[in-house]
């Protein structure tokens, strides 16, 4: 009976770690980190903003853009209240319940992140393969369900999770190693066995982020083929000119991501400051530098940064 009162107890809360070691200087790191998030959230707005004002962007390719601002301002606003909480307010707790809907969300939205960008290397895929057909191929509504595609299968293959972690036992340690939840994270302080989690968790991100990573890898090997079969040197550079915002953007996103999914798995011998360091790149380093590279990429949305920027002085000139 002890036994079966232990297995179902839980805790009611767990306890977030900033980064290890720099505790004494969480006052001073609160401010560049608001300025994180303030560039994550209106960068991303601008290009939502300009996007959906700028007829001449009504195109498949910007309409995938602004699903990856969407994702990116969700990857933000996951993470927000539990970092801004913990760097300013030096306030560490989360419930177990706001936990769980925090993971749900953070892992939903980087698989939305995933899965766009693989629509995104499709749309550079028929650009550079068959342009004339382009505007034929990628209609409107294949754009729109595409979309609803990519959130429902996010949606659903994340759905499982806080459910498997709920009915799981957790009376001993209740310090998790980030400043948000994540699955990995809050498995590993379960008291009974994770196999089932670490199954589910395997073929979730093998079906979303696994697959995704292939078929961008394949895309690229195709649109190289094609590119190769270009005859003039200048048109082999424009074609490749028109992906490299994208590259940047798989680069941004996948590389953290296979460094914390590496270390989680097979670096449980390094510092803590390395897991917290990684963790927070993987979720901050997308949303901040994806609006950068396609602002310096999109004329139009430069457009409307200087636009912005001149009312802004204008205004506190008055």
């Amino acid at each position: 009976m002890a036994d079966y009162n232990y297995s179902h107890f839980q805790h009611l809360y767990f306890i977030l770690t900033g980064i290890p070691g720099l505790e004494q200087k969480y006052y001073w790191m609160a401010f560049p980190l608001g300025a994180v998030y303030i560039i994550a959230l209106s960068g991303n707005g601008i290009i939502i903003s300009t996007i959906k004002s700028e007829s001449s962007l009504h195109i498949p390719m910007y309409y995938f853009l602004c699903m990856l601002a969407l994702a990116d301002m969700g990857l933000a606003l996951c993470t927000l209240p539990s970092m801004l909480g913990i760097f300013w307010f030096n306030y560490k707790f989360i419930a177990f319940d706001a936990c769980l809907v925090q993971m749900y969300f953070i892992h939903t939205f980087s698989a939305i992140e995933s899965g766009v960008l693989v629509a995104m290397a499709f749309d550079r895929v028929v650009a550079i393969w068959n342009p004339l057909r382009y505007s034929t191929i990628l209609t409107n509504g294949v754009v729109y369900r595409t979309g609803a595609v990519i959130l429902t299968r996010a949606a659903c293959v994340v759905f499982p999770v806080p459910f498997l972690i709920k009915r799981l036992p957790f009376y001993r340690a209740n310090t998790l190693s980030h400043s948000f939840c994540l699955h990995q994270d809050v498995m590993h302080l379960a008291c009974a066995s994770t196999r089932v989690n670490s199954l589910y968790g395997l073929i979730a991100v093998i079906f979303t982020k696994g697959s995704d990573s292939l078929s961008i890898l394949l895309s690229y090997v195709f649109i190289l083929w094609t590119v190769m079969a270009i005859a003039s040197g200048e048109g082999r550079l424009k074609a490749l000119n028109t992906c490299i915002s994208h590259i940047c953007a798989v680069l941004i996103f996948y590389v953290p991501l296979i460094g914390v999914s590496v270390i989680h798995r097979f670096g449980t011998q390094l510092s803590p400051l390395t897991h917290a360091l990684l963790a927070n790149a993987y979720l901050l380093v997308p949303p901040v530098l994806n609006p950068i590279v396609y602002t310096v990429k999109t004329k139009e949305i430069r457009r409307k940064i200087t636009q912005a920027f001149v009312q802004t002085k204008v205004t506190a000139e008055c």
